[in-house]
């Protein structure tokens, strides 16, 4: 075997950087990740309970086959990893008029949920929604999310080549008015548009397209055992075995250049990793916000970046919950979605907000008491959360759960709480916003940046990076960076080729976690 003359460095330990290392090992490239926090996962964070450790980011996996590619292109599989277990049930909705609904990934069992709760016409609604929303899912998986760098001009003439797509699309419409147009009753007007805040969006401003949301949860979802932080630990162990070296506790504070093209990574503790090739996992924004240092900042243009996704206020916690009947996946539905996206969008926090309740330990086996919660509700990037708010939101977020028959014992304190202000202290650069960019508007899918980037050397993967937010297209991210890296490698390189190298990793450096943009999703 031969060693790589080419070294890369990560920075941050993310989905998107995990996935990105994972793959550029295993083309033979010696690779150092490096992250502000004491252990992988960005995003997919968790915080200590006396009920063991609470997920505090994404709860759910979904579209499995893109993991199950990541562990296949470095030899792997992913069950031998992490154990899955499929939620037959996707969510349990509760809405003010106590009237609730289950969703199931069967379609069948669907829609005769939709009928026992709204009648034969809305479940023939719904039908045709999730058929429209297939239909979308089917034609841009192929030209937009799996492709590196979507274009205008391909997917237009793909749209001319198959017209039924037209009406499915809805152009000029936003995903607000077209579930009106597709559903008379309200409450599943209301239900359908809380995919677009999967994006970091409000259904009001975000194009009709997103309904194809549905269906990427439609196809099924699976609980990790353990939680999703135990995804993010399995695919660090992996990239340790297969030589990786990873830095914790490091920040990164500057990208450096010579000539045209990046030549190191330098640490807030002196240290200079040389590098050939820099990935970013971490918000582009911290990039254009000059974070990482002169070089960098030109890299993504601001329209890549600008305006922000939503934030959330997000609690983590252990209590016994009392009252409703939870499932594993539940929304409380507010009574005016049109009150709390307005809020939002005016910079407070929502009065009146749809809350996601998860109850980590159920879908698996009978929970034991207490159980472990991660509540969010949706809320503005850039709110400057101050200690009155984080009283407002307890009582907010508690009070509207009890009078809709949910209540905790006990309940937990402002400690528990993490804030939009909390978020951005996390992640630099990011202002709060979960989401990279805002999905508002028809334009938004393409200008969002790619992996190549204006500094020749340095890519982008994550959630702020196309193909946008989510675990399954951060973990696509890190293979658009992984590949653009490998092609231009082989466009230029003249040194001998690479093997995939065997042997034992240098370790990883754990140090006290310190708030960096080298922290990522």
């Amino acid at each position: 075997m031969t060693e790589s003359a080419h070294s890369a460095v990560v920075i941050g330990a993310g989905i998107g950087g995990l996935s990105a290392a994972l793959r550029l090992a295993a083309k033979g490239l010696r690779v150092t990740v490096v992250e502000a926090a004491d252990g992988p996962g960005g995003k997919m964070r968790t915080v200590p309970s006396h009920a063991g450790p609470v997920d505090i980011g994404p709860t759910v996996l979904t579209m499995r086959p893109v993991f199950e590619s990541l562990f296949a292109d470095v030899g792997e599989r992913l069950e031998d990893h992490v154990t899955l277990h499929r939620d037959p049930l996707l969510a349990r909705h509760f809405w003010r008029d106590g009237s609730t609904l289950d969703l199931f990934d069967d379609p069948d069992a669907s829609v005769e949920a939709v009928r026992v709760f709204a009648g034969n016409r809305a479940a023939s609604q719904f039908a045709r929604f999730a058929a429209s929303a297939k239909t979308l899912y089917d034609a841009f998986d192929g030209p937009i999310m799996q492709s590196a760098a979507p274009a205008l001009g391909p997917l237009t003439a793909h749209v001319l080549r198959n017209p039924r797509l037209i009406p499915a699309m809805m152009p000029g419409l936003s995903l607000a008015r077209r579930l009106q147009m597709s559903f008379d009753d309200p409450r599943l007007q209301q239900l359908f548009g809380r995919y677009a805040t999967y994006v970091g969006g409000s259904p009001y401003q975000s194009p009709a397209v997103l309904g194809l949301i549905w269906h990427s949860e439609a196809q099924g979802v699976w609980s990790v055992e353990g939680g999703m932080h135990v995804l993010a630990r399995a695919l660090h162990d992996l990239a340790v075995a297969r030589g990786v070296t990873f830095v914790f506790g490091q920040v990164a504070e500057r990208i450096a250049q010579q000539g045209r093209a990046v030549s190191a990574v330098h640490l807030a503790d002196g240290t200079a990793i040389a590098a050939d090739t820099v990935v970013f996992n971490g918000d582009p924004r911290a990039l254009s916000n000059g974070l990482l240092g002169p070089p960098a900042r030109a890299a993504v243009p601001k329209t890549g970046t600008e305006p922000r996704s939503l934030s959330a206020f997000v609690w983590g916690f252990a209590a016994e919950p009392q009252g409703v009947e939870l499932a594993h996946h539940n929304v409380f539905f507010c009574a005016d979605p049109k009150v709390e996206f307005g809020d939002i969008a005016k910079g407070d926090m929502p009065r009146d907000a749809t809350l996601y309740v998860c109850a980590q330990d159920r879908g698996i086996v009978t929970p034991e008491r207490p159980e472990r919660f991660e509540i969010i509700m949706n809320g503005p990037p850039g709110h400057n959360t101050t200690e009155e708010a984080r009283k407002t939101c307890l009582t907010r977020t508690f009070e509207t759960l009890a009078q809709m028959g949910l209540a905790f014992s006990p309940r937990p304190q402002t400690s528990a709480l993490t804030t939009p202000r909390d978020f951005n202290q996390a992640f630099p650069g990011s202002d709060g916003s979960l989401y990279g960019r805002s999905p508002h508007g028809m334009m938004a899918t393409f200008q969002r940046p790619t992996a190549r980037t204006a500094l020749k050397g340095l890519y982008l993967a994550g959630g702020g990076a196309h193909p946008g937010a989510g675990v399954p297209m951060a973990c696509l991210s890190g293979k658009h960076a992984a590949e653009a890296i490998w092609s231009d490698l082989a466009l230029t390189s003249t040194s001998q080729k690479m093997a995939t190298p065997g042997g034992m990793s240098t370790g990883s450096a754990t140090m006290a976690t310190k708030p960096s943009p080298s922290s990522a999703s």
